[in-house]
C-alpha cells in the first residue's frame, strides 16, 4: 500500500476537483502524474510536455495543465525557463529540511492539540489505531500493508486533535513532498537490520504523545512529536547506503545523490 502522499488525494483538494464524491479528470491526471514523478518515470530536470501527457494519460489539456500547477504548489515540478513546467530535483539537504518541517508542523499539531482537548474520550480512536500498531510487533507481507494505514491513521489523527483546519491544509501539502510522509520509510524501517528496535522506537513515541496530550503537557507533545519526526531522517541515513531499498521507496528517483 502506497502512503497517501505518494498514490493518495489529500483533504486539502478543491471540492472543484470533484465530481459526485469521484475524481474527475483534473483529479484522475494530478494522481497520476504525482505517482509517474514519484516513481521516476522522468528524470529530474526533464520538461513535461503537455501534448505528450494528453496521449499518455487520455485525458485533455485543460485538467492536464490544472495538474501541473498543483503539482508546482507541491514542489514536485518547477516552471521552466522557456515556459511550461519540469520535473523538480531535490538534494538531501532539500529532504532533511522536509523531514524537519514536517517535525515542526506536526510538533505544532501536538501542542495544539493537548491545548485543545476537550475531553480525553477524544483520544479514543488513536488509543485504538495504536493498540492494532502494538498487535505488529514484525511486519511482514501480511501485515506491512495494514502497518502503514494505522501510522498514517495516527498521524491524520493527532492533526485532526488541533483542530485547526490552516494547519491541515500546510501539513497536506507538505506531505505530498518526496519522503515528507509519515510512512514515506516505514517500507525500508521494516527491512533494516534493527527494524524491530526501530519500531519499538517509534511505538513508544506514539505512546508518550498520547500521554502528554491527555495531560495537556503541550511542550512535552510538541517536543516528542519532533523528536519522531527525527526517526525517519535516521531511517533514511541508514537507507542511503542499501540501493535497493531505496530504489523501492517514492521520491528516491528525484534525489541527486
Amino acid at each position: 500500500m502506497r502512503s497517501r502522499a505518494a498514490s493518495g488525494w489529500d483533504a486539502g483538494a478543491s471540492r472543484a476537483e470533484f465530481t459526485n464524491g469521484s475524481i474527475n479528470q483534473t483529479g484522475r491526471a494530478l494522481l497520476t502524474l504525482r505517482e509517474l514523478l514519484l516513481k521516476g518515470d522522468f528524470r529530474p530536470g526533464e520538461r513535461l510536455s503537455e501534448l505528450a501527457l494528453v496521449a499518455r494519460l487520455g485525458v485533455s489539456r485543460t485538467p492536464i495543465r490544472l495538474a501541473l500547477d498543483r503539482l508546482a504548489q507541491e514542489g514536485l515540478v518547477e516552471t521552466h525557463p522557456s515556459g511550461g513546467f519540469a520535473v523538480a530535483e531535490f538534494t538531501l539537504n532539500d529532504i532533511w529540511d522536509v523531514i524537519e518541517m514536517r517535525g515542526v508542523l506536526e510538533g505544532t499539531a501536538a501542542r495544539l492539540a493537548s491545548e485543545r482537548l476537550f475531553d480525553s474520550r477524544e483520544l479514543s480512536p488513536l488509543r485504538a489505531v495504536q493498540q492494532e500498531m502494538d498487535s505488529i510487533v514484525h511486519p511482514n507481507i501480511d501485515s506491512f500493508a495494514r502497518y502503514m494505514d494505522l501510522n498514517e491513521r495516527f498521524h491524520a489523527g493527532l492533526v485532526e486533535l488541533a483542530k485547526s483546519p490552516m494547519l491541515s491544509r500546510t501539513i497536506q501539502r507538505a506531505l505530498a513532498l518526496p519522503f515528507a510522509s509519515p510512512s514515506a520509510l516505514v517500507f525500508a524501517r521494516a527491512k533494516l537490520p534493527n527494524a524491530s528496535q526501530m519500531i519499538a522506537i517509534g511505538q513508544e513515541q506514539h505512546h508518550a504523545i498520547l500521554e502528554a496530550v491527555e495531560r495537556r503537557h503541550g511542550t512535552r507533545a510538541e517536543n516528542v512529536a519532533r523528536e519522531h519526526a527525527i526517526l525517519a531522517r535516521r531511517n533514511l541515513e541508514i537507507v542511503l547506503g542499501d540501493q535497493e531499498i531505496l530504489s523501492r521507496i517514492p521520491g528516491a528517483p528525484l534525489i541527486k545523490l
